[in-house]
């Protein structure tokens, strides 16, 4: 019995004492770097820092409708037949008085030519080439509101990975105190596994002796049986959220040597803080008067700012396909149609005034519009709903911290029941069933305090998160 009482008295410690590193090999992280670490290799923070990388390229591509548009053409042709031909007839177009002066120089034959048709046939082959500048002086606003239209979209691109970052950070951060919340657990139960395996030792003394009953036996046994299917689920639990870890914050632990290369395996260790020992601290509290200033540091009200934003320039681009565009350019030419090789330089300008195209492009103008009042409407509801999110994640905090200071409570009742009990059992006024009752009572307290602590964690971050906190 004197084995049962330093056991029992211990059992509180031992439910917080980190375990040592089962390997050299193994990695150990600290929440810190699971952070870093997910924040550089997650696949949605990768995804996220190419869509930047795109949008900026479509930024630059909309920058340079600024400069000049340059042209080439060349053109190289062989028809059956010139595609300019005409007759000519001499005759109609000499005078009476030139076709008698004509008569009395030129030889008969010669007079007879004049009077029939002369065919002419040009440009049966031939090559054109053509070099042309032109430089857009208006075109209804198109270009200035594309470039515009594109650096919203580059800066959503930006707000889109706050929230792919704050997504990441929140998931590491619950697969950590998962984690943490089930090492703590594998703890406690190894600690009652000792205690039971000393109770089994004392028990079995006593049933020799006469003093106790086979049926405490029997009680301590199945006690140890179900620590034993509790330990195996939390080995299986903690070793599938450390998959997803490794995966998730892309990883790259050493491998375990105590495993066999057949079934080969990677395992790292994390570093548990000691959350018995942890003054827990209530943030700044959240006020619905601090709403409309928090709003603006969110990624989620920003972004919704910018589709407003975005709405607005499409509707004025919609505008500008409606109204004339000016240019003005420059270009040098090359033919050799008339049989010889001729080349000259022009300038000019050209004016474009769509006139059928405002049949459809008025309706598209008001299109747009609608768009764009619905994007307005959005951000005003979504910006309630923001504040309503504030709240509740402040209420979350205020009942998470109450939970766990009920929890701290229930551990230390429990810890005075065990110790009543284990008085009891010493002094033969319990029973066996009723100690190792206050046991269980005594581990779920633990278990508990350590998923509420957990719990008081991940709803920290997400109040820090929805008030635009870091």
């Amino acid at each position: 019995m004197k084995n049962l009482v330093n056991m029992l008295s211990k059992l509180s410690l031992l439910s917080f004492i980190i375990l040592p590193l089962s390997s050299n090999a193994q990695q150990t992280y600290s929440l810190q770097q699971l952070k870093d670490s997910a924040l550089r290799n997650n696949i949605t923070m990768r995804t996220a820092r190419l869509d930047i990388e795109a949008a900026q390229q479509q930024y630059k591509e909309a920058f340079t409708n600024y400069f000049p548009n340059v042209s080439g053409t060349g053109l190289w042709f062989n028809a059956n037949k010139g595609m300019a031909k005409t007759e000519i007839n001499l005759s109609e177009k000499i005078s009476p008085a030139l076709g008698a002066a004509l008569a009395q120089s030129l030889p008969a034959e010669a007079l007879a030519a004049l009077g029939s048709p002369i065919s002419i046939s040009m440009m049966k082959n031939g090559t054109i080439g053509s070099l042309m500048a032109v430089q857009p002086i208006f075109a209804g606003g198109q270009i200035i509101n594309g470039n515009k239209l594109a650096k919203v979209g580059e800066d959503a691109s930006r707000l889109q990975l706050q929230l792919s970052e704050n997504e990441v950070l929140k998931q590491t951060e619950q697969y950590y105190w998962q984690l943490v919340s089930m090492q703590q657990k594998m703890k406690t139960v190894e600690a009652v596994e000792a205690l039971l395996q000393d109770i089994g030792k004392d028990v079995d003394v006593a049933v020799r002796a006469g003093v106790a009953m086979k049926n405490d036996q029997l009680q301590v046994q199945l006690r140890q049986n179900d620590i034993e299917s509790q330990k195996v689920k939390l080995q299986n639990g903690i070793s599938i959220v450390k998959m997803l870890m490794s995966q998730y914050c892309g990883l790259r632990p050493t491998p375990d040597p105590s495993l066999s290369k057949e079934g080969s395996d990677y395992s790292f260790d994390i570093v548990i803080p000691d959350i018995a020992q942890q003054d827990i601290l209530l943030p700044s509290p959240y006020r619905e008067g601090q709403g409309v200033g928090q709003l603006g540091l969110l990624p989620e009200y920003q972004l919704l700012q910018k589709q407003v934003e975005a709405t607005k320039l499409q509707r004025k681009m919609e505008v500008g396909k409606n109204l004339p565009s000016l240019g003005i350019g420059a270009g040098y030419n090359y033919h050799n149609l008339m049989e010889n090789n001729h080349t000259f330089g022009m300038v000019f300008a050209t004016i474009s005034v769509p006139i059928s195209d405002w049949w459809g492009g008025s309706h598209a103008i008001k299109r747009r519009k609608i768009q764009e009042q619905k994007a307005i409407e959005r951000l005003e509801d979504n910006s309630k709903l923001l504040k309503i999110r504030m709240q509740k994640a402040w209420n979350d905090v205020q009942e998470s911290y109450q939970q766990l200071g009920i929890a701290r409570r229930s551990i230390e009742q429990a810890e005075e029941n065990l110790r009543l009990n284990r008085n009891y059992y010493k002094a033969g006024t319990c029973r066996m069933s009723d100690l190792l009752e206050a046991q269980m009572l005594y581990q779920q307290s633990c278990d508990k305090y350590t998923d509420t602590y957990a719990d008081y964690q991940n709803k920290l971050l997400e109040y820090r998160q929805s008030t635009g906190g870091i």
